[in-house]
């Protein structure tokens, strides 16, 4: 893959960091979308509750016909190694929910992480990577909780110094941390959901 623009007109790789509701899915949702062909949304979640099934319904709403969502909580490499073909835009829809997973499933998350990272270079479609930023308040009270913010930061670190662009969202408002920030006018107009 070549470091500088896929012939899409995106980064090969970009890192989208954000709180709960800032927007961020949204964004890499319309840049996605900016450009022309399929669009391959790599969901990490899963239903637990009520709750949740509702906010991936309305996720899955607001995407239209181009898109694709295919479902892998745990194995993101060979996802992406399947998906992230020529002619095609990937978005995945959150790390922290698939460190959470990985987590779960009792899978070493540093190793994972390097898997992760090593299989970007492979890839011939840009890759949009979406994640809560999660290090910014108190340290939690409990070693998991601790461990899973701990791995969150390192598995963040790791991707920015990878990717091509990282882009941090607070209150649906973007700022470019690293490399270019995609056009202005690419970004939805709207209360984020």
């Amino acid at each position: 893959m070549s470091r500088g623009t896929m012939s899409r007109g995106l980064p090969p790789v970009t890192l989208i960091l954000g709180g709960a509701r800032s927007g961020k899915s949204r964004y890499g949702e319309a840049l996605a979308e900016s450009r022309p062909g399929p669009c391959i949304y790599v969901a990490t979640a899963h239903a637990g509750d009520d709750e949740m099934a509702a906010r991936i319904a309305r996720h899955r709403a607001r995407r239209g016909a181009r898109w694709t969502t295919v479902e892998e909580p745990v194995n993101l490499v060979a996802a992406l190694r399947t998906h992230a073909v020529a002619d095609h835009v990937v978005v995945v829809d959150c790390l922290t929910l698939w460190l959470s997973n990985v987590l779960a499933a009792g899978c070493d998350p540093a190793a994972e992480s390097e898997r992760l990272v090593a299989v970007l270079p492979e890839l011939r479609a840009p890759v949009i990577f979406i994640s809560n930023e999660v290090g910014q308040g108190i340290v939690p009270d409990n070693a998991l909780a601790r461990r899973f913010v701990d791995c969150a930061g390192c598995l963040h670190q790791d991707l920015a110094a990878a990717a091509d662009a990282v882009v941090l969202m607070t209150a649906g408002l973007s700022l470019a941390l690293k490399g270019a920030l995609p056009d202005r006018a690419s970004e939805p107009e709207g209360p984020p959901s």
